[in-house]
């Protein structure tokens, strides 16, 4: 019996094959594989290290080829990691629930959770549980291949687990959900907060419909009809790319590291990041508040605002503007899609190809007369505010939650006698 188990008053002592089975996926055929579609197949590239499903954007795979209906998951379908990405990206017994019916294929490098003994276990504490760093660790040792480590629903059934009686297991599902629940909440949020600024941005800078236009007057300008007194400027005359290179012996180990895998797709809030011990090779300083512009393949369009300071890969373009009050122009600018497309048309490379600053100074930007550039920067920063506040309360939440996961579930932290509803949770 492994030695990081012990019985603990009347916990059992078992193995994961004792309360479930595990269904493999279809081997679906690549020559159906496509960029768009109705039906998103599955990867481990879609499971998030520490649980939960996470969608790529336009980088999705799809399939449009027949396939068995058993294979179309259904909403609360419970996924498991079969096969780890890389030894740097380690996902290998991540869980998730399917969020939604319909629309979600289960491949082969995934298992699904079958066959759950309900009188016994619960299936959100079996949740925690895949997330349990001694469980997880049996799920990983138990993994062969050389690059490309993969399991087996045999070798997962004989992960040892210690299970308190199924009201603690719910107790302990509670408490740990409702972090998960206000993370969710305030991603969500921060979502809606993003597409304020863009919609804002649109109506003002595009649509040209900000407060007062009904009695400004429009007039000729190189780009076609403009605002009376708004100038036509180039990104140049209102940012500045900063670079400040920095060696990996210069700066503290814990320094905040951004590497292009850190930054999203199509979200200016940066929520992720390593630290500095984890670089190799000079890169840029930044400071909170500027902005990150992934300059290699641009079209992964991945622009974003420094929560904090910090070093970034070199391969990253740090904008900051000239002025103060040109942040929020600049920055709705350059994240929004015509700009990146710009971006993208006029990289250089083939196989990588490379945004070019010096390109991207002369592209056009509307500014308007100075009491509208301040209104408009006052709220465009406010909104940047909110998304940098709540990205901090998350990763406080993460952080709360993943020191009290493993006292919990080895239940080092006794549940039993505390009042907690668990209704949610009853079947």
């Amino acid at each position: 019996m492994n030695p990081d188990f012990g019985p603990k008053r009347d916990w059992k002592l078992g193995e994961m094959g004792d309360y479930f089975r595990i269904k493999h996926g279809f081997a679906f055929k690549g020559e159906f594989f496509s960029d768009n579609g109705h039906y998103i197949l599955l990867t481990p590239g879609n499971f998030k290290p520490e649980g939960g499903i996470k969608l790529k954007g336009e980088k999705e795979k799809y399939y449009i080829g027949e396939f068995p209906s058993e294979f179309l998951l259904k909403r609360d379908d419970f996924l498991v990691v079969m096969t780890d990405l890389t030894q740097n990206a380690p996902i290998l017994g991540s869980p998730a629930f399917i969020p939604e019916d319909g629309k979600f294929l289960h491949n082969q490098r995934l298992g699904k959770i079958i066959g759950l003994d309900i009188e016994k276990i619960d299936v959100s504490f079996l949740y925690y549980l895949f997330n349990y760093d001694k469980v997880r660790g049996q799920i990983k040792a138990s993994a062969t291949g050389a690059t490309v480590r993969h399991t087996a629903p045999d070798r997962i059934y004989a992960v040892e687990i210690e299970l308190p009686p199924l009201p603690s297991q719910r107790k302990i599902a509670a408490i740990l959900s409702t972090y998960d629940n206000l993370i969710e909440n305030n991603t969500r949020r921060i979502q809606i907060l993003e597409e304020m600024a863009q919609n804002l941005y649109r109506e003002w800078f595009v649509h040209f419909r900000f407060p007062g236009h009904e009695k400004v007057q429009m007039v000729d300008s190189e780009l076609g009809p403009i605002p009376e007194v708004w100038e036509v400027k180039t990104l140049g005359d209102l940012a500045v790319e900063v670079r400040r290179g920095v060696n990996p012996d210069e700066v503290d180990p814990e320094t905040p590291y951004f590497g292009l895998e850190h930054l999203p797709r199509k979200s200016i809030a940066l929520s992720e990041w390593g630290i500095a011990d984890q670089i190799k090779s000079t890169k840029l300083t930044f400071r909170k508040g500027e902005i990150l512009f992934g300059k290699i393949r641009p079209y992964f369009h991945k622009v974003g605002v420094a929560p904090v300071d910090g070093i970034c890969s070199s391969d990253t373009i740090v904008i900051s503007p000239k002025k103060p009050d040109y942040f929020s122009i600049v920055l709705c600018c350059v994240s929004s899609e015509d700009f990146v497309n710009h971006a993208t048309q006029t990289s250089q490379g083939t196989k990588m190809p490379r945004a070019n600053w010096k390109v991207l100074v002369n592209y056009p930007i509307m500014l308007p007369p100075d009491p509208l550039k301040s209104n408009f920067d006052n709220l465009v920063l406010d909104i940047v505010s909110q998304i940098q506040n709540t990205i901090h309360r998350n990763r406080n939440l993460h952080r709360t939650r993943d020191l009290l996961l493993p006292k919990l579930i080895s239940g080092e932290v006794d549940v039993e006698n505390l009042d907690i509803n668990t209704s949610n949770f009853e079947t």
